[in-house]
């Protein structure tokens, strides 16, 4: 068995920066976890960054799921001494109080007085003017694996910018509790939209970190930029290691069954579906009025502001399927999304002609955006078998996973 390479080593200790002329190599494989070895994030490892910042002026990217240990990272952090003169906040906002697709106004942070400037509201990316005043750009957000969860869209806008103004971004990594997960189509550029950005497929398989290398490798800048990354890994982290989530990473995502179930669920935002928005449990259940001759389970989606305003189907009864209590060991065993749901769901649903249609909801999504194609939309309507389906993924699928190990920081 391989042990730690000197340069990861260098890495953890926060002493190396990333080469932004070439594609990262491929680190040696690092030492598995064991039972009495706990994951420990990047931003727990106060003592591999805090010397390196104290001195410098530091913007952080952040978002209720940043924080050391149970305490906020820009508290702990402004409380350690380091001089935070802004920070940045993604969809639903700094502190998590605007609901999914709500643009977020720039503010004052009413804790600590730092200037917030939101990056889901009237811009997407820091300005040359925002980056002025800052040494280093801390990013530290916690993903959930998914080409649809829009924070990777945020981190390639953040390291443009950086790029740009010639900044340094320090990435504090965190696991992908799905990270033991890549499958799905990988998407047609040509379907490039909010909801996807980069040709993966709907499960990528990495941390964050991983992908800011692979942004970088790939060469996904615009006019072939790279970003300087400082990069503190997680420690004691495999990719297939479960991961309980602290912290919801955002407010639809609010237990680890929807977060686990996410990346095949959030496929039915693409259809006449609701998925379960409008209840407590999104992304954990699936219905509509119109099956109520087809299933004996039902739920009512009502207005929950800070969630979901607008549900589709809102007051009215849908009737559909529970999948609060599914077993979700069955996905990492198969290591696949299930699409055997959408097959099963669009054959009982009785206006085919209708099921894939979104013009009836305010919410954003549509199926070949999410899919990444319009093979698979094409496919459920052909009555396909998920197998023939999966085998149409091919072979764009193997290439990722290939391009995917280049990136990797842990085995």
């Amino acid at each position: 068995m391989k042990t730690l390479s000197a340069a990861l080593l260098l890495l953890i200790s926060g002493a190396l920066t990333a080469n932004t002329n070439a594609p990262p190599a491929a680190p040696e494989t690092a030492k598995p976890a064991t039972k009495d070895k706990e994951i420990v994030t990047g931003a727990d490892q106060t003592k591999a960054y805090l010397s390196y910042l104290r001195g410098k002026r530091v913007a952080v990217l952040a978002n209720p799921t940043t924080i050391i240990g149970k305490k906020h990272l820009v508290d702990s952090l402004k409380a350690s001494g380091v001089n935070i003169v802004k920070v940045f906040g993604p969809e639903h906002g700094f502190r998590g109080n605007a609901s999914n697709g709500a643009h977020v106004v720039d503010e004052k942070d009413p804790a600590t007085g730092i200037p917030i400037i939101s990056l889901y509201g009237r811009k997407r990316k820091p300005s040359a003017e925002d980056l002025a005043d800052v040494d280093v750009f801390v990013f530290d957000i916690q993903d959930v694996g998914c080409r649809f969860y829009t924070y990777i869209n945020v981190l390639r806008e953040v390291m443009d910018a950086c790029a740009e103004n010639n900044k340094e971004l320090m990435i504090l990594d965190r696991p992908n509790p799905n990270g033991y997960l890549v499958d799905g189509p990988v998407l047609d550029m040509k379907f490039r939209s909010g909801i996807g950005q980069f040709p993966i497929p709907v499960a990528h398989g990495l941390t964050i970190a991983e992908f800011a290398r692979m942004v970088n490798g790939e060469k996904w800048l615009p006019d072939g930029r790279q970003c300087k990354l400082r990069i503190i890994p997680v420690q004691n982290y495999r990719h297939e290691l479960p991961y309980t989530l602290p912290v919801k990473p955002s407010p639809n995502l609010n237990t680890q069954q929807s977060i686990m179930l996410y990346p095949s669920t959030c496929l039915f935002e693409g259809t006449a579906l609701n998925h379960g928005r409008g209840t407590q449990f999104p992304f954990t259940i699936l219905g509509s009025p119109l099956l109520k001759d087809k299933y004996a389970f039902s739920y009512t989606p009502v207005s929950l502001p800070g969630m979901s305003e607008t549900p589709l189907y809102m007051n009215q009864v849908c009737y559909g399927l529970d999948l609060r209590q599914y077993d979700v060991a069955k996905l990492r065993k198969s290591k696949q999304i299930n699409i055997e749901w959408m097959i099963e769901l669009y054959n009982a649903y009785p206006d085919k002609a209708r099921f894939f249609d979104r013009t009836q909801s305010r919410e954003i999504g549509n199926i070949d955006g999410l899919a990444g194609t319009s093979d698979f939309r094409e496919q459920i309507v052909a009555g396909r078998s998920a197998a023939e389906i999966r085998k149409s993924w091919e072979p764009k699928l193997a290439a990722y996973k290939v391009m995917r190990k280049k990136y990797l920081l842990y085995p």
